[in-house]
């Protein structure tokens, strides 16, 4: 398939903490082509070209990790200083399949991506449960953003075509 098989291109960027799961929660997800360059966060000039042109950042924190939580406020100041103000931000913690290990209570992190005005889901790359609607309804955003222009950006722009596959995703993260 090439790109132009696709109606819409999207670049999705995985955010948050090393060992959270931001690799599993990509190689989950089959459906859709996905490009994984994980391993570059550490060239600063790379990360900050994937915020400038993530069309939507996935941050991550791992359910059984305090500190993977308490970090997040960081990761959003990363966000506001690198992304374009367009970009689509939804809030996952990972794991759920540890829930006995469990350290932060869902109705906080509801709260905490209520007051940041982000999408707020539980997965857990590990047994599959919902990664496939993370990135589908994360897709069916993107396109409802995009159908009203809001995401300035050529590489949205619809192809040539109608009714074929949704979407194509690019992902990458950044630990």
């Amino acid at each position: 398939m090439s790109m132009e098989d696709y109606d819409y291109l999207f670049k999705i960027v995985l955010i948050g903490n090393a060992g959270v799961g931001k690799t599993c929660l990509v190689r989950r997800f089959t459906q859709l082509q996905i490009w994984d360059t994980a391993g570059q966060e550490r060239f600063r000039s790379i990360t900050q070209s994937y915020y400038r042109s993530a069309n939507a950042l996935i941050l991550t924190y791992d359910i059984t990790c305090e500190d993977s939580f308490r970090c997040l406020p960081e990761w959003l100041r990363e966000i506001e200083q690198y992304a374009n103000n367009q970009v689509v931000t939804i809030l996952v913690g990972n794991k759920i399949d540890l829930a006995e290990k469990r350290e932060v209570l869902r109705q906080r992190a509801e709260d905490f991506a209520e007051a940041q005005s982000m999408l707020y889901l539980e997965t857990s790359a590990k047994e599959s449960d919902n990664v496939e609607k993370l990135f589908l309804d994360l897709a069916c955003e993107l396109i409802r953003e995009a159908k009203q222009n809001k995401l300035d950006n050529s590489d949205t722009a619809p192809m040539p075509g109608e009714g074929k596959t949704i979407s194509y995703l690019s992902c990458c993260n950044i630990n």
